[in-house]
């Protein structure tokens, strides 16, 4: 079956589903009645929003089906989050929140949980969030290693000429020796990158990094007035620490590492 055959009958499925309300977020009311993006799942439905009293949650028209965290449904969700997000303070919903209907959404969230939401929105008016994630150049730290550990350049230059299975266990030692290097690197790092952006940061939330060469793995809620220090500061960073280090700077972003906001039905 081809990929178009594909998606035709997983929506001919989906129309046999009882029809939903896809939730994507909460913001302030009051708030802009419709949205440019369109509602996930392929349709082209309008996303809009129900306001009830000081909030309001952004929606659009969904059969009742559980949502594959494709591509496609990803990024269609986040290209609704992106539009809401450049003209208000948005509280993001966890991805594939489907409610039976618009009672339900008044109720279980614009209802029951306001006095939350509320609180929420308070804490994120006027922040963005950004991230930041920091690599090391791998020919460089590799010599670096060696430059300030002999012990290790010596153990690596004793196994030249060796053979791999005459060596196996002076080679497991080797790459013990090199790991342990490396982290005691990576968290020196890391230190010394959240040293430098603290001061532009209202909060941090650091992740573990990704990868052998990955050092620093940080999302960013940054008052918005003083987002260009950051940025300022990352530049300055790449132009000093640039010939070990590269720099992957994104944002602003949906602030999904600050508000932890799930919808039980």
């Amino acid at each position: 079956m081809t990929a178009s055959h594909a998606m035709t009958a997983a929506q001919g499925a989906a129309q046999d589903e009882p029809e939903g309300k896809y939730l994507y977020a909460i913001i302030g009311a009051p708030a802009p009645t419709k949205f440019e993006a369109a509602g996930i799942g392929g349709r082209g439905d309008l996303v809009h929003t129900l306001s009830v009293g000081p909030l309001a949650a952004v929606v659009s028209d969904t059969p009742r089906i559980e949502y594959d965290s494709n591509r496609r449904n990803m990024m269609a969700h986040t290209k609704v989050l992106e539009e809401v997000m450049a003209g208000c303070t948005v509280l993001p919903v966890c991805f594939g929140s489907v409610a039976a209907d618009i009672e339900a959404i008044t109720n279980k969230v614009l209802i029951e949980r306001r006095d939350e939401l509320m609180l929420q929105l308070g804490m994120m008016r006027g922040r963005v969030e950004l991230g930041l994630k920091v690599s090391w150049r791998e020919d460089v730290i590799f010599e670096e290693v060696l430059d300030e550990n002999p012990a290790i350049r010596r153990a690596r230059d004793a196994l030249i000429g060796k053979s791999p299975e005459k060596s196996h266990f002076e080679r497991m030692r080797l790459g013990e020796q090199i790991g342990q290097a490396l982290e005691r690197k990576r968290v020196e790092d890391e230190q010394r990158v959240m040293d430098r952006v603290r001061p532009f940061v209202h909060s941090a939330k650091l992740s573990k990094p990704i990868g052998e060469r990955m050092v620093f793995n940080g999302a960013f809620l940054v008052e918005a007035d003083r987002e260009p220090e950051l940025d300022a500061c990352v530049r300055a960073m790449d132009a000093e620490w640039g010939n070990r280090l590269t720099f992957k700077y994104v944002g602003p972003v949906p602030p999904y590492n600050f508000v932890s906001l799930k919808i039980h039905w």
